[in-house]
């Protein structure tokens, strides 16, 4: 199973959506990987840090390339998302529920991402 693959083999991952307020997502996301000792980025353009983990404005700024892109945002937000991937060569994308549009899904197919549509916070809590 691809999401098995993915939490077992990737280590490097970066958070879009990646939040400073403890009550989202985005930021119970970030905490999880880190928590199961992922090497985790958080994109967020709207904060500097989180917790002292410095935030990147886009996945290009990132000091090497991820794996894997966890997505906790607008499908709006994550159509531009998808095409930075693609031209980062980045070939795994996990939308959170609520993340994913036909559009999205489409675009990343399209340009060979696979794509997996689940609760990373679910499939983690397993590993516990």
């Amino acid at each position: 199973m691809l999401e098995e693959k993915l939490l077992d083999q990737y280590k490097n991952w970066a958070v879009i959506g990646a939040s400073t307020n403890p009550d989202k997502y985005g930021y119970k996301i970030y905490k999880k990987l880190k928590k199961h000792e992922y090497n985790v980025y958080g994109i967020n353009p709207k904060n500097d840090t989180l917790e002292g983990d410095k935030l990147y404005q886009s996945l290009s700024e990132l000091p090497e390339k991820v794996d894997v892109v966890n997505f906790v945002v607008n499908p709006k937000i994550g159509i531009e998302a998808v095409k930075e991937c693609a031209k980062l060569g980045i070939k795994y994308i996990w939308l959170q529920p609520g993340a994913e549009s036909d559009e999205l899904i489409q675009l990343a197919q399209a340009e060979g991402i696979e794509v997996i549509q689940a609760c990373v916070l679910v499939a983690l809590s397993y590993r516990e």
